[in-house]
């Protein structure tokens, strides 16, 4: 009978760090896609990229720096190994993004309904929950 409970016992702790490492990869591929996408469309100054920065005084070329740096970024979040890369890339999207919402917030360009604050502090909190759950082979 002792060796039911212990199965069961086993189970129990194998299931849960199964769901976090499956919210982990979720997270951080849904963080990687949308970093991806949005340096891809500052690198090809697509979608309106070119007024935002117009409008927050930026130079233009800040859109390829940023472009390049997210692009290396979201591949860097998801290659197997390089535990320490992997913390500046969490640091940098964490800057990055809240850097951009307080950007727009101190140049009064909140977009419709907030979306040019809300957008980038919601890439912030996946990024911060991407950070949080990572498994023990990704921590320093």
């Amino acid at each position: 009978m002792s060796k039911i409970i212990g199965a069961e016992t086993t189970t129990k702790v194998e299931a849960q760090p199964r769901g976090k490492m499956i919210a982990y990869w979720t997270v951080t591929l849904l963080l990687a896609a949308a970093v991806m996408l949005s340096g891809i469309g500052q690198l090809m100054q697509y979608g309106g990229n070119l007024e935002l920065v117009r409008n927050l005084g930026y130079p233009l070329y800040v859109l390829t720096i940023l472009g390049i740096w997210k692009v290396l970024g979201a591949i860097a979040l998801v290659m197997p190994g390089f535990p320490r890369l992997k913390e500046w890339v969490h640091a940098g999207i964490f800057f990055v993004m809240t850097g951009a919402a307080l950007s727009h917030a101190f140049a009064n360009d909140y977009g419709d309904y907030g979306f040019n604050i809300i957008l980038p502090l919601s890439y912030a909190a996946l990024n911060i929950a991407s950070w949080a759950l990572r498994p023990k082979s990704r921590k320093l």
